[in-house]
């Protein structure tokens, strides 16, 4: 559709949905096209509205509660979050069929933890995930350690670190890069001289370099909306840096979130989003702000 409109409205050609997500989608559609009900195990995405999507195409979300009760049989996607090894032994046990689109950076991460736990002197080492406390990546994450990884969401935790012992520092792969290594800083200042700090870069490629491309981003227009669900660990992320930049930026979910007023005295806005936001939502919002402008 074309506008001629007075206000240069753009959108972020870096943001939308990163790989992993793609993949878990791309999973689900497919699988929609068969025969029988596919069950997804916690929302797809931390997108309400992409997940209506696909509720409407079929797909049922269910939680573990309802997973621990599904029928042998039951077909069930397991998402780009990833899942704890428990998930996988009560499907064994069940014969229950998971379609996996964990993220191949997520799997990789999991690999590398079940691996240090394994060798790891409990006595002497421990491993911390840096991460959002009750995010279904960090709980396949601390599920590789049998529960036993300590979890710090905010730098004012690190005292429930044992700092007589080993670190071996892990990252959610969506946390702020910069935020790791300030966290990794302070750890190191407070270990005991005979310990050391093992930390492994843990953040996914892709959304740390949107975290310094969207303040480009954000800084070329007058107002920004970021557009994603207010779940999203990695857009709560992108957001902050948005707002660092550029403080008027707004936090929406979609079109219906966008009131006018934000744009007094605008003649630029920026459309941008997390790793969880689909492109047609961004387009749609676009869309949305050029008809309110257009000149008739």
């Amino acid at each position: 559709m074309l506008y001629h409109s007075p206000m240069r409205v753009g959108i972020d050609n870096d943001s939308g949905f990163c790989f992993g997500v793609l993949s878990a989608i791309g999973k689900a559609e497919e699988e929609l096209q068969g025969d029988g009900t596919l069950y997804c195990l916690g929302d797809i995405v931390h997108n309400g509205i992409e997940c209506r999507r696909l509720s409407e195409l079929g797909l049922r979300t269910i939680d573990h509660s309802q997973f621990d009760s599904l029928p042998s049989g039951s077909r069930v996607l397991l998402r780009a979050h990833g899942e704890p090894p428990s998930t996988y032994r009560i499907a064994r046990e069940r014969g229950i069929t998971l379609i996996d689109a964990t993220c191949p950076v997520v799997l990789k991460l999991q690999q590398r933890i079940l691996a240090q736990y394994r060798e790891m002197d409990a006595s002497k080492q421990q491993i911390v995930i840096f991460g959002q406390k009750g995010h279904a990546e960090v709980l396949g994450l601390v599920g590789q350690t049998d529960g036993n990884a300590l979890v710090i969401e905010h730098a004012d935790e690190i005292g429930l670190i044992d700092f007589s012992k080993d670190v071996f520092l892990y990252s959610q792969t969506t946390k702020s890069a910069d935020s790791y290594k300030e966290l990794a800083a302070l750890i190191e200042e407070r270990l005991q001289p005979e310990c050391r700090l093992v930390t492994a870069n843990t953040v996914c490629g892709q959304v740390s370099h949107r975290s310094c491309h969207i303040r480009e981003f954000a800084s070329q227009y007058d107002a920004v909306l970021f557009v994603s669900g207010r779940k999203s660990s990695n857009g709560k992320v992108l957001f902050s840096e948005c707002l660092d930049v550029n403080p008027r930026s707004y936090h929406i979910e979609n079109k219906d979130d966008i009131d006018f007023t934000m744009f007094e005295g605008v003649e630029s806005v920026g459309i941008c989003g997390a790793t969880s936001t689909p492109k047609w939502l961004m387009e749609e919002c676009r869309d949305h702000i050029l008809k309110h402008f257009t000149k008739q």
